[in-house]
């Protein structure tokens, strides 16, 4: 049995010196082959748009279709009875709303039909505008109205 006392071992040393050469040597490639700008902001030209309002709003007149198949126009029931005379009726409407004569401007049909309202009936208000000469339709739907 060997007791003697040896030597013990040495801590082991950590040389940082090589790492600091290799992270300097990063720091400069960057800073010679990055460019550097400076914006203080950027310039950009937005659309803009300018329309002639117009001078009149046009007529309107509001067609109500609910879900048993009755027609009003501007609040006035209507029976239906062909597409020729749903047309007369959006005529007079026209009429009476510009004091009994033909109004100036084509006026615009809205169209509010219940969400249970069948669409052939929109259909037949469609064929009336065309007959009564109307070519501006627009659209509703209410959600109401068993």
């Amino acid at each position: 049995m060997n007791f003697r006392k040896g030597k013990g071992r040495e801590d082991p040393e950590i040389n940082l010196i090589p790492f600091i050469d290799v992270l300097l040597v990063i720091l400069i490639f960057l800073m010679v082959s990055t460019t550097y700008s400076k914006f203080t902001e950027l310039q950009i030209t937005l659309p803009t748009a300018d329309a002639e309002q117009a001078k009149e709003k046009p007529q309107q007149i509001d067609v109500t279709i609910d879900a048993k198949g009755n027609y009003t126009v501007n609040r006035e029931p209507v029976s239906f009875r062909d597409v020729a005379g749903l047309a007369d009726a959006l005529q007079n409407a026209a009429k009476a709303a510009n004091g009994g004569k033909v109004p100036a401007q084509t006026p615009v049909v809205v169209v509010n039909a219940d969400q249970f309202a069948m669409h052939q009936m929109v259909i037949h208000v469609m064929e009336a505008a065309r007959l009564a000469g109307y070519e501006k339709l627009t659209f509703a739907a209410q959600a109401g109205g068993k």
